[in-house]
């Protein structure tokens, strides 16, 4: 084998040493400020991704923030029209009875007027029909006409006694 020649152990190592030159020159010239820009272009994405990443999620918690600040003032305004919307609705039930109670009692009034007159009317009716009977049953008892005057003081006189 040739390579285990001893006589062409230097012409070996000076080509040895030569293409180890070239490959690292070449190597640290060409390929590896290619591998080094890569890296830096793949790290300058990442942190850029990761700043982008961190400001969304700022974005999203600031729109959580104002969404719950939202929702919370949304409440308290419903709640507000509803304490108003009750308040109304009781203002007008509360109306609505006061008027209602106060035809009741003008309708009781009217009734308590009425029942008064027919019981006016009903006395007097009956002060007129207990007339007639006692001038009738007088008029039978003595065997001679009664006056209307004299039986109409007689049934006076009884209703006065009564009281």
């Amino acid at each position: 084998m040739p390579q285990l020649d001893i006589g062409s152990f230097a012409p070996q190592l000076v080509w040895l040493a030569i293409t180890f030159i070239l490959l690292y020159v070449l190597m640290s010239r060409v390929a590896l400020p290619r591998i080094g820009d890569v890296l830096e272009e793949r790290q300058s994405r990442i942190a850029r991704d990761i700043e982008e990443a961190d400001r969304l999620r700022r974005e999203s918690e600031e729109a959580i923030r104002t969404y719950d600040a939202a929702l919370a003032d949304a409440r308290a305004k419903a709640q507000v029209l509803a304490g108003d919307a009750k308040q109304k609705a009781q203002g007008e039930a509360a109306a609505r009875n006061a008027e209602l109670e106060k035809q009741l009692a003008t309708q009781t009034e009217d009734a308590d007027r009425r029942i008064r007159e027919m019981a006016a009317r009903a006395q007097g009716e009956v002060a007129g029909i207990a007339t007639e009977a006692a001038q009738a049953i007088a008029s039978r008892l003595i065997g001679s006409p009664v006056s209307a005057d004299a039986a109409k003081a007689a049934v006076a006189g009884v209703d006065r006694g009564s009281k």
